[in-house]
């Protein structure tokens, strides 16, 4: 299992993603799920990806040789022109992987399904967020949704719900993604660090912060201590119930 989070805000945009990977508890590797395709002044797209590694690896090579064409024919994610022909190509690129390999992967009773979360600016256009299924098929993010997850996401779900608007800055956005990801990590060992972050700043057409987040990052760790203190504070000084506990 893997956790990954995209945020659209009035400022820009805000990505998240663990590092694990796991085939059983005798198997455990570390592959990031984040690809970045930049160039700056004209695109940033960020690709996140769940699922089968398998899969997920082989729509990303396929998407590579795309752009690697370089013949000003095939339609790739550096020259289309408006991100729904983006999320179009990595759709298309993800059925085709699996009409592939789906009859192979379900003879050996392996799900070869694959989630991504993909989104960024293209020159001339508003930055876009889209969520692509395992079918191919995708939604976009808007006012009214502002984040997608996808994975293990379940138990960070709350505090984004909670706290993350269109408004919301950049930086409040990375911190509300630290603790949804340590709520995650605290509930579930198939999600864990390295984190993988990448923030873009609206109109920027390149990434603005991209880092590395260790489980020994200093600021992850007081950002984590202090989220724990806070909620058993705040859970200690709820009211008491007036109801009666009869003996």
């Amino acid at each position: 299992m893997t956790y990954c989070l995209g945020m659209l805000l009035d400022e820009g945009m805000v990505f998240m993603s663990d590092t694990r990977t796991n085939a059983g508890i005798d198997h455990v590797s570390t592959f990031t799920k984040m690809r970045i395709f930049e160039k700056p002044g004209e695109r940033i797209l960020v690709l996140l990806s769940t699922g089968n590694l398998a899969t997920t690896q082989a729509v990303n090579d396929l998407l590579e040789e795309q752009i690697g064409a370089g013949d000003g024919k095939t339609p790739s994610l550096m020259n289309v022109t408006t991100l729904f022909r983006a999320a179009r190509l990595v759709a298309e690129a993800q059925r085709s992987v699996y009409r592939i390999d789906a009859g192979a992967l379900k003879e050996a009773g392996i799900d070869g399904s694959a989630t991504f979360i993909f989104g960024g600016q293209i020159a001339g256009e508003k930055p876009r967020l889209f969520l692509i299924y395992a079918a191919g098929n995708f939604i976009e993010a808007n006012e009214d949704t502002v984040f997608f997850q996808a994975g293990e996401l379940k138990y960070g779900k709350p505090v984004l719900d909670r706290v993350v608007r269109p408004g919301t800055s950049l930086l409040e956005a990375t911190k509300c993604a630290m603790v949804s990801f340590d709520s995650t990590m605290k509930s579930n060992v198939s999600v864990a660090p390295p984190l993988d972050l990448a923030i873009i700043r609206r109109d920027g057409l390149r990434v603005a912060l991209r880092q590395r987040i260790q489980e020994t990052d200093p600021y992850f760790l007081e950002v984590r201590k202090r989220w724990g203190e806070g909620l058993r504070s705040l859970f200690g000084s709820l009211p008491e119930m007036p109801w009666r506990i009869g003996g």
